[in-house]
């Protein structure tokens, strides 16, 4: 079920990401042009004082607008469950993948633009050790450029940071084993890449086609075998849209996993380093309002 969505909001943007430090300003005058009536707004420098004011904010409207990347997203969902307040966002990262899942536009008008005449729409959040997150995880060769991608590098190039880094990190990525559970069957694979999807989009690239944020489960997705210029293939075929794409990955889907690995593996939520294998995963039905383009 949706609805319109309010015209009180508080405004809370990292200033740690790719464009939060340049947009805030922007962001403040567009959204009050727009109709949209700010209660208060935030520039944060720090996770912690932004964790503080995302709290403090859910207390006092009845929208709060977070303007980050996507790490910054699902950093702050976990505050949002249970709760009647909606999860409006700004795209302000280096992928935006969640964004592009709901089909927000990147462009500060575009998204303040949903903001101002959209409507609230009940999503699933996916779940990883207790650790809600709204767009994908992924375990492999993805989790060692998140932690290791130099901040200067990504800031200035962006994604293509990102496949720059990816490259040079690949030359000493091994390929590991996964064993995965749904509660009925027990599958057992190499990997090179597992992604654990709410949304269809990683890295910003549509990747995993059959997630779906109203079904209330959770896609699990394995580049099988043990070859690096596989995972490439993977991604290229995938960027293309090639019919081969299907060929180079397994799709599992259900609303409860359990996933082991050899060896023991971290894990990138939305681009943050978070988890480490064993992991439990689930879809949240419905968990949290978020402010989407109108259907």
């Amino acid at each position: 079920m949706t609805k319109t969505l309010p015209k009180q909001a508080i405004l809370i943007v990292n200033a740690g990401s790719r464009r939060g430090a340049d947009m805030f300003d922007q962001a403040r005058d567009k959204l009050t042009a727009a109709g949209v009536e700010l209660l208060d707004a935030k520039k944060c420098k720090t996770a912690a004082t932004m964790d503080k004011a995302v709290k403090a904010a859910l207390k006092k409207a009845p929208i709060v607008i977070v303007g980050g990347g996507d790490g910054s997203l699902s950093s702050f969902v976990d505050h949002f469950i249970g709760t009647n307040v909606v999860f409006a966002l700004l795209p302000l990262g280096t992928a935006n993948s969640f964004a592009r899942t709901l089909g927000i536009p990147l462009d500060l008008d575009g998204a303040i633009d949903v903001i101002a005449k959209g409507e609230a729409r009940k999503i699933d959040v996916g779940c990883i050790n207790g650790d809600y997150f709204l767009n994908a995880a992924a375990m492999g060769l993805a989790p060692k450029v998140a932690e290791s991608v130099p901040h200067g590098l990504k800031r200035k190039l962006g994604r293509l940071g990102y496949l720059v880094w990816a490259g040079w990190s690949a030359a000493n990525f091994r390929a590991f084993r996964v064993k995965l559970e749904d509660g009925k069957r027990t599958f057992r694979m190499w990997a090179t890449e597992v992604r654990i999807a709410n949304g269809r989009y990683h890295g910003g690239l549509e990747l995993i086609e059959n997630a779906d944020l109203k079904s209330g489960e959770i896609v699990v997705q394995v580049v099988t075998g043990r070859s690096i210029a596989k995972l490439g293939w993977s991604y290229f075929a995938s960027a293309t849209k090639l019919k081969a794409r299907h060929q180079t990955v397994r799709e599992f889907v259900a609303s409860e996993f359990t996933l082991t690995t050899k060896p023991q593996m971290k894990v990138s939520i939305d681009g943050e380093i978070g988890a480490e294998t064993p992991l439990k995963i689930s879809a949240l039905p419905d968990g949290v309002t978020i402010a989407a383009p109108r259907a």
